[in-house]
């Protein structure tokens, strides 16, 4: 984890909160996740032609990422309708450090010493203490809000109530999504000797299954929903691209447990864009389990 790592990893994790902040600020979810996805996958086109072919060994990981991919679009949509914005993010992404550094050692034998994996598991506690603190099932309709489009979306697509068990389970899930891609992209970027043609394969490959659906479920009323949020959702989806961009970077240069771990500071800018911006409640719990994830990094990064 060398400063120039920890740096990239750092500004990644900002942005990533941010195109979050983004989707989950659409109301109707399916539309966010189509531009998200859309938005990702024409950055995808774009670069494509000036970076090299990932080599034949990383598309099998490509093609398994772009999968799990979907599925985390799915579930994080079911999330953000379930829960507010700083509890459902921070819980999702504070279940993948420790998932990952179980999968890393069973799967690439990157096992982290005692001090490491002890500040592993004090941020991941500390992450844990953000997210939970006053878990509620559905967050509060915005007073500006339009009115959810009444189509058979998927789940997420609408604004429901649900029990505090569902938005913890989806949430959860989530994070194990968060953690499998993790892992699978970690061993793919590292076969296909282009970090830049793998991000941009995978938005290709990823990129166009929500807004496939979209497309098949509103027919010719999409169109007119995307566009009182089109430029919205589409910076969402450069920012994704962006920030995954330099975490699929890192990975090459770094173990991926400390990587993982570091990445999921993002939570603490998720808190405070759910407290500023979302009007959801901080509160001297959620600063003080910040506190602790804040520790558990720097132990994490000293021992590294």
């Amino acid at each position: 984890m060398t400063p120039l790592v920890t740096f990239a990893v750092l500004i990644a994790a900002i942005t990533h909160a941010s195109w979050n902040a983004i989707a989950h600020g659409i109301r109707d979810q399916l539309l966010a996740f189509t531009l998200v996805g859309g938005g990702g996958a024409l950055c995808g086109l774009a670069l494509a032609p000036f970076t090299a072919l990932p080599a034949a060994g990383a598309w099998p990981y490509l093609l398994a990422s772009a999968v799990i991919h979907v599925v985390y679009y799915v579930l994080l949509m079911r999330s953000f309708h379930l829960g507010d914005f700083g509890q459902m993010y921070p819980i999702a992404r504070g279940t993948a450090p420790l998932v990952v550094t179980v999968l890393g050692a069973v799967f690439v034998g990157e096992t982290p010493d005692g001090w490491q994996a002890a500040g592993i598991a004090l941020a991941s506690a500390g992450l844990v203490g953000v997210a939970l603190w006053g878990v509620r099932s559905s967050r509060r309709p915005r007073a500006d809000a339009p009115a959810p489009v009444p189509t058979g979306g998927p789940p997420g697509s609408q604004t429901t109530d649900g029990p505090p068990w569902l938005a913890l389970t989806a949430a959860i899930a989530t994070g194990l999504s968060i953690a499998a891609y993790t892992v699978v992209d970690g061993l793919g970027v590292r076969a296909s000797g282009t970090p830049l043609g793998y991000i941009a394969w995978l938005m290709i490959l990823e990129g166009f299954a929500v807004p496939a659906y979209a497309l098949a479920t509103r027919r010719r009323t999409l169109l007119t929903q995307l566009r009182p949020i089109a430029r919205r959702g589409l910076l969402g989806g450069v920012l994704s691209v962006f920030a995954y961009g330099l975490v699929l970077w890192a990975q090459t240069r770094a173990p991926l447990a400390p990587i993982a771990a570091l990445r999921e500071s993002s939570i603490i800018v998720g808190a405070a864009i759910g407290a500023l911006f979302f009007k959801e409640r901080f509160g001297g719990p959620r600063i003080a389990a910040a506190g602790l994830m804040a520790a558990g990094i720097g132990l994490m990064l000293h021992a590294g």
